[in-house]
């Protein structure tokens, strides 16, 4: 399984992920985004697994729903999704120094192995995106 899912729970996405060693790294990122953030109740978000919701509406009148923290197991890599601004940029890219072996977008860590990461940056981050402003 790579890409969107069509899991209805978390269990059920994370079972269905065929590389043994790619589910052990999305189930310890699971087990530390509801260790770190167990305040963000958990979703399934676009075939992905969702942490906390958000309502979210642009200047343009565009508006929708949205997952504050995300996993998503794509063909080459894992991305962990850190849906939130502090200071005027994106919490995720506050980090980029400090998670050298990932690649970071405004909103995006990804990365093809866990132990690539430091865990406790990676518990940082995602308490920082919980606690932090809802990306608008």
């Amino acid at each position: 399984m790579k890409g969107n899912s069509k899991a209805k729970t978390h269990a059920a996405y994370i079972a269905e992920i065929d590389d043994d060693a790619r589910r052990e790294d999305i189930r310890q990122l699971h087990d530390l985004v509801r260790k770190t953030a167990p305040e963000l109740a958990p979703t399934m978000e676009f075939g992905m697994l969702g942490y906390g919701k958000y309502h979210y509406k642009y200047k343009s009148g565009r508006e929708g729903d949205w997952m504050k923290v995300g996993i998503a197991n794509n063909k080459s890599y894992i991305s962990l999704y850190c849906c939130a601004s502090l200071d005027g940029g994106y919490v995720a890219e506050a980090f980029k120094e400090r998670l050298p072996k990932a690649d970071i977008g405004k909103s995006c860590v990804r990365f093809k192995r866990l132990s690539d990461l430091d865990p406790g940056v990676l518990e940082e981050l995602i308490r920082t995106t919980a606690a932090a402003n809802l990306m608008t």
